[in-house]
């Protein structure tokens, strides 16, 4: 009987536990679920709850005032917010992978997992997070049971053919250039190439895509126009005015208004107080 319940645990099959939480750490029913969720006391992943605010969150192409924008501008808003997270939270310990969701769902939207190589590195940088802001917003952190993102992530959005789109269940990861990601990760690139790949080539057509994308960033940047070197620190302690500039205002107020969303916060005010 052991046995058989070792062997579905985190399955469908398994009754009693949530297999959703188990694999990404989120669940769309939230504490509603009809399922355990077996948070863990210690991990070495950290999920970063509805951290990235993409400038096109309402209407994928669109900015709040209804105009398009240039999807290089989209991706180069995006590492921004990769590398301010890398640099923050890599002064605990060294990262081994950091994936932000590019989902729609409530519970997965701009979901971000940092990935330590130890335990207590986590542990540290947990609680460093506690009480802080990033663009005048409460970060929200916790450990993640998520160790294993190839179980994660959905085969298909890499492929490129997932029917789901955003709202998928599995993670859709959000892709860096292949610059950043040498200058972050370094001598490593190589080998988290080969780990996010699941050693399958990409399809012509896709390759195709990908390689343009990179001369598009490699032009951009010899142009002078990429990413800042300069780049304003988002991370505060009491949300209020940044040491450069003024807090970003949430560019979804429909998303932030979710009831799962306000829940967590009000639960992160409480546990802030009874700390205090």
């Amino acid at each position: 009987m052991a046995e058989h319940l070792a062997s579905i645990f985190g399955t469908e099959k398994d009754r009693v536990n949530c297999p959703f939480y188990f694999k990404i750490g989120a669940c769309r029913h939230g504490d509603r679920c009809s399922r355990l969720h077996n948070r863990p006391t210690i991990s070495p992943t950290l999920l970063l709850s509805n951290m990235y605010q993409r400038p096109d969150m309402i209407t994928p192409g669109v900015d709040a005032q209804g105009q398009p924008i240039d999807p290089r501008k989209i991706q180069e808003h995006f590492e921004d917010f990769y590398e301010d997270i890398y640099e923050e939270l890599g002064k605990f310990g060294e990262i081994e992978s950091l994936n932000i969701c590019d989902n729609l769902a409530d519970h997965m939207i701009g979901n971000v997992y940092v990935q330590f190589r130890e335990e207590d590195q986590a542990a540290a940088a947990l609680q460093a997070l506690q009480g802080r802001f990033y663009s005048g917003r409460p970060i929200i952190a916790d450990f993640s049971p998520v160790t294993d993102f190839r179980e994660a992530t959905c085969r298909q959005y890499e492929e490129n053919n997932c029917n789901r789109g955003g709202y998928c269940n599995f993670m859709h990861v959000k892709m860096i250039g292949k610059d950043l990601r040498r200058k972050l990760f370094g001598s490593r690139f190589r080998g988290y190439r080969r780990s996010r790949s699941r050693s399958r080539s990409l399809s012509p057509r896709n390759r195709k895509d990908y390689d343009r994308r990179e001369r598009d960033y490699r032009d951009r940047d010899h142009r002078g126009n990429g990413r800042s070197k300069e780049r304003p620190d988002r991370f505060d302690r009491d949300g209020g005015r940044r040491r450069h500039g003024s807090p970003r205002r949430s560019r979804s107020p429909v998303r932030e208004g979710s009831e799962e969303r306000r829940a967590r916060i009000e639960q992160w005010n409480r546990e802030r107080e009874e700390k205090q």
